[in-house]
């Protein structure tokens, strides 16, 4: 494997509270600017209170269930957790982190993400304010 290349990166995403966003664009520009064919790239989360996930990006109704999934499962509230040392979506936000991924493997076939029809790439925001969360991008193939 005489021409195996990496690269490596940062992409920065604008949250607006709680939800998914869809990072599947940014993700697939940064992939296009390295030019390479066939490999593998790796995401990680650099935060604990956000995740990334693999998900149905044609029905806006999946990323509400989705979040509204996790809020039945994880509530919110004062006195619920120990730790609430930044509000009360503190811990819940945590939780929520790690029943899901912080970081996503995906194949790179004919110089395009192996993504399915329906799937799409994003970071889930576990806190009700706007953050600017980042996420590690690592490349290597040919």
């Amino acid at each position: 494997m005489a021409g195996v290349k990496q690269a490596t990166g940062l992409i920065d995403v604008a949250t607006s509270g709680q939800g998914l966003v869809e990072i599947t664009h940014q993700v697939a520009d940064w992939v296009a600017g390295h030019g390479m064919g066939e490999g593998l790239l790796t995401l990680f989360c650099r935060h604990t209170s956000a995740s990334l996930l693999v998900q149905e990006n044609a029905a806006p109704e999946v990323r509400d269930d989705l979040a509204a999934f996790f809020a039945r499962i994880v509530p919110e509230g004062r006195g619920l957790y120990a730790h609430d040392d930044e509000g009360p979506d503190d811990m819940p936000a945590h939780i929520r982190a790690a029943l899901t991924q912080t970081q996503l493997s995906i194949p790179l076939l004919g110089g395009r993400m192996t993504l399915g029809t329906w799937q799409g790439l994003y970071l889930f925001e576990h806190r009700r304010a706007r953050h600017r969360r980042s996420i590690a991008v690592h490349l290597i193939g040919e």
